[in-house]
């Protein structure tokens, strides 16, 4: 678009509120008003000028602030949501479609819901990075925007202005110097005192430039900068390899890999916990041992850990030995930026279950058989040609439904079998089912299967860790925190004095934010030099409300 010329022969872009150069009104909204709008220094935005093109209505839409307000109440709400049932990695399942039955059964239809919206493992959700990238994408340009308008403005800035831009400032004051009508001792006097209150001093023509702390105009962009870092720390959160937070359970003797970690594999030996005696607990635990009982010392696991080999082929299972580690609850196993935390455990688990099979009249026994509850034979061949055949297992039976047997997971909580029990008498078979304290027969069976004995272990519950994108989370949030100081702790202040075609004086004075201190600067100023009386308007625009309310 053409550019705006101004009467001071200055080209401002097009969209200019106020002259770079002089300062005068260029539009008729700021020529009609009191107090002119000094945000961005009344320079062209590309949002406000621009809204021809797609690019130009993408760009549009990601500065408004609006857009942006809704966004952060979109991924404060979506968080908010993430805590009501637990994230996946608290969940001791161990793929997908336990992870449905997990938040179906505890939370019914809205556990389903909350599965199958993304919200279970909310922040590696498509949807929630969308949203992370367009609060991001909002940030840049709404920032873009702004600042390099207001960086153009302030680097263009005249020390002398046009006498509507002064007048048109909430500070204002002209006329004859206090002290004798000296206007250039009165001049040559304020130059010295702002220089005393560390104002860089400007001056041109017969005008002086005041100006003191403009280095906190920026600092709502570092404050953005720092927010900008921080958002790409948490999308590179999903790229396989820069962060790592999941949760595994281990029985002893089990060998598994670990999730997040390839090529990494680890075996749990022996899982220990350690219980306070009375004798060690007296002196700093006796009295809360005497009233739960028990009070566990120490909880931990002796763990192997291994590494697949180099260039083997796929699905092979030739690892080598890295090392035997004990991992306790705050002393992590640590491998290759990795560290596998100590978290939870379980006991007692069945692992394997004793039974035999025996004649019911006589008491007499064929033998002994052993279930391995993860990997039940079929057959189990016993003395004198009897065999017992395993036609069902339900791990974790759950009652009967459709007339079948059901189970509710994979782990052997409360195992239930069916058997067909065959002997030389009873060639063709009988059938029972036989559950913890629960046996069922078809018919009257001459033949049973009698529980001898279980062997148990013990679970451990670890957590694997591993975050490279710490120190650029680190980093955002100190640059962050840098611009929310100094754009709060200082004020960009500015003091434009100069003379009048009269000869008399005008000062002019204005602030991002905190009056107050300005004003007193200025009456320093004024009582050292003779400055002319000035006014804030919004003092008098609010003493004319208050005399009109009494009126």
């Amino acid at each position: 678009m053409s550019k705006i010329k101004c009467q001071c022969g200055h080209e401002n872009p097009f969209g200019t509120v106020l002259c770079e150069a002089c300062g005068r009104p260029m539009t008729e909204e700021a020529k009609n008003s009191e107090v002119v709008d000094m945000r961005y220094e009344g320079s062209a935005r590309r949002s406000q000028t621009y809204k021809r093109s797609v690019i130009d209505k993408i760009w549009n839409f990601f500065s408004s602030v609006k857009i942006g307000v809704a966004i952060i109440v979109a991924v404060l709400a979506t968080s908010a949501i993430g805590t009501l049932f637990p994230q996946k990695f608290y969940v001791p399942v161990n793929s997908e479609a336990e992870y449905l039955a997990y938040y179906e059964r505890l939370y019914g239809i809205f556990g389903t819901l909350y599965y199958k919206l993304g919200f279970y493992d909310m922040y590696n959700s498509w949807w929630f990075k969308i949203l992370i990238g367009m609060l991001g994408t909002s940030i840049i340009i709404a920032s873009i925007d702004r600042v390099v308008p207001l960086y153009k403005s302030l680097k263009k800035q005249r020390t002398k202005r046009h006498m509507s831009f002064m007048k048109r400032q909430r500070i204002f004051g002209e006329g004859v110097p206090q002290q004798d009508g000296d206007v250039e001792g009165a001049f040559a006097k304020a130059e010295e005192e702002l220089q005393k209150l560390r104002y860089n001093v400007k001056k041109e023509d017969g005008a002086i430039l005041a100006e003191k702390n403009r280095f906190s105009r920026w600092g709502p962009y570092v404050n953005h900068t720092g927010l900008i870092i921080f958002l790409f720390g948490v999308l590179l959160r999903g790229i396989p390899g820069f962060y790592v937070d999941e949760t595994m359970w281990i029985r002893e003797g089990e060998l598994r890999s670990i999730p997040g970690a390839p090529e990494y594999y680890l075996k749990s030996n022996d899982f220990i916990m350690e219980m306070y005696t009375k004798e060690e607990a007296d002196e700093v635990f006796g009295e809360a041992l005497d009233r739960v009982g028990s009070i566990v010392k120490n909880y931990q696991t002796d763990v192997t850990l291994y590494k697949k080999k180099e260039d083997v082929l796929p699905g092979s299972t030739d690892m080598e030995f890295v090392k035997d580690y004990s991992i306790i609850v705050n002393k992590p196993l640590k491998f290759d930026g990795y560290n596998v935390f100590q978290m939870d455990y379980r006991l007692n688990e069945l692992k394997s279950m004793t039974m035999q099979l025996i004649e019911k009249e006589s008491g007499k026994s064929f033998g002994e058989f052993t279930i391995d509850l993860d990997d039940p034979k079929g057959v189990y061949d016993l003395n004198e040609g009897a065999r017992v055949n395993l036609i069902g297992y339900y791990a974790d039976y759950d009652g009967v439904e459709n007339g079948e047997p059901v189970s509710k997971s994979p782990i052997p909580n409360n195992p239930a079998f069916i058997f067909d029990m065959i002997t030389p008498e009873k060639p063709q078979g009988e059938k029972s089912f036989v559950a913890i304290r629960q046996t069922l027969e078809t018919e009257e069976n001459a033949y049973q299967v009698k529980f001898v004995s279980a062997e148990t272990r013990d679970i451990s519950g670890l957590t694997i860790r591993k975050d490279k994108t710490l120190y650029i989370l680190l980093l955002g949030g100190i640059i962050f925190m840098i611009g929310v100081i100094q754009g709060s702790y200082w004020n960009h202040r500015r003091i434009w004095i100069q003379k009048d075609e009269q000869g008399q004086l005008v000062v002019a004075a204005h602030t991002n934010k905190n009056w107050f201190s300005l004003k007193k600067d200025l009456d320093k100023v004024q009582d050292y030099s003779g400055l002319p009386t000035y006014v804030d308007r919004q003092d008098t625009d609010a003493t004319s409300e208050q005399e009109e309310e009494e009126k």
